[in-house]
């Protein structure tokens, strides 16, 4: 048994609910089969402001409030869905306040490994990634996996 102390640190997963984010979430816990390693499956969303700036504060409370049910049912959704490809696996669900690039990245300080899904361009420009998987790439501090979902477009 291990303690607290010398838990193994989570694979920290990014969802959104989009297949790619799905597609990350399945790879992470077929991964935490493997290894034994924790898993938490984070939303990360934000108010948006002016011009696409980082969120400053928190929405207003009437927001939050129908904004996280929102998320949570969006979570438990992607959750059910890789549920059957790693039974013994537990997942744990956080929805965070926050740019997800910035939060991502926040978390991966404590990760074992990130793991976020392919978002970037199509077809014509579809070997680049999306901005909050590149932004994850250049400056996570564990080891990121980019998944490529294997949807058509």
């Amino acid at each position: 048994m291990t303690s607290e102390g010398n838990a193994r640190p989570p694979v920290v997963v990014g969802v959104d609910g989009s297949e790619e984010s799905v597609a990350a979430l399945r790879w992470a816990v077929r991964y935490a089969a493997a290894t034994g390693t924790p898993v938490k499956a984070l939303l990360a969303w934000h108010y948006p402001t002016v011009a696409g700036q980082p969120p400053v504060g928190h929405a207003p409370e009437a927001v939050n409030e129908e904004v996280e049910a929102e998320e949570k049912a969006t979570l438990a959704e992607a959750i059910g869905k890789v549920a059957a490809d790693a039974p013994g696996v537990h997942v744990d669900a956080k929805i965070r306040y926050g740019h997800p690039a910035e939060v991502l990245i926040e978390e991966s300080g404590h990760a074992d490994v990130l793991v976020v899904g392919r978002r970037g361009h199509t077809r014509v420009i579809g070997r680049h990634l999306g901005s909050v998987s590149q932004h994850c790439v250049n400056v996570a501090r564990c080891p990121v996996v980019v998944v490529h979902s294997h949807v058509d477009r």
